[in-house]
Parts: C-alpha cells; structure tokens; sequence
C-alpha cells in the first residue's frame, strides 16, 4: 500500500520550513567560519604584505575576504503611503 505522504496530489509531507537552510548548506558555512577563524592570522600577515605595495589592493581583498564570512544585508527602501515620502514630524511642533 502506498504511504499516504506520496499520493497524488498530497503535500508531500512537513519537509523543511521555510528560510531555514540545508544541511549542506550549513555544514558549508561552518566549513567557512573555521576556515576564516584559524587562518586570521596568517591572513593578516598576507593582508600586510600586499598593503606594502598597494594599500588599496589590500582594503580590497579584505572586503571580498569578509563577504564570505559576513554576509551582506539586503537594501531595504522606506517609503510613505503609496511609495510617497516619509513625512517627519517633531513632537513639540
């Protein structure tokens, strides 16, 4: 007899919530953060050595170096009703 979990047409089951990652996926990101945490030495050593010669090389491969450890925060635009603008008003006016 079939499980009714895979009828045609069922749901399929709880399965995963959503927002919530894999298991790989996360597994992935420790894999990153151990990486990051047990080298920041040796990084900063290698950061030195190319902000000898070009401190703006430098700044840039410590910025692509922190996108894989911290992630980037999503641009959020704050309008007013219907997309309009926000109008601020102090209290004491």
């Amino acid at each position: 007899m079939a499980s009714p979990l895979m009828v045609k047409g069922g749901d399929g089951g709880p399965g995963r919530p959503p927002g919530m990652a894999n298991k790989v996926t996360t597994q992935a990101r420790e894999a990153i953060a151990r990486f990051a945490d047990g080298n920041a030495l040796r990084c900063q050593v290698w950061l030195d050595q190319i902000a000898e010669t070009s401190p703006l090389d430098a700044m840039r491969v410590y910025i692509q170096l922190l996108e894989y450890h911290v992630p980037k925060l999503a641009r959020t635009e704050v309008t007013g009703p219907d997309a309009g603008p926000i109008i601020v008003k102090w209290a004491d006016q």
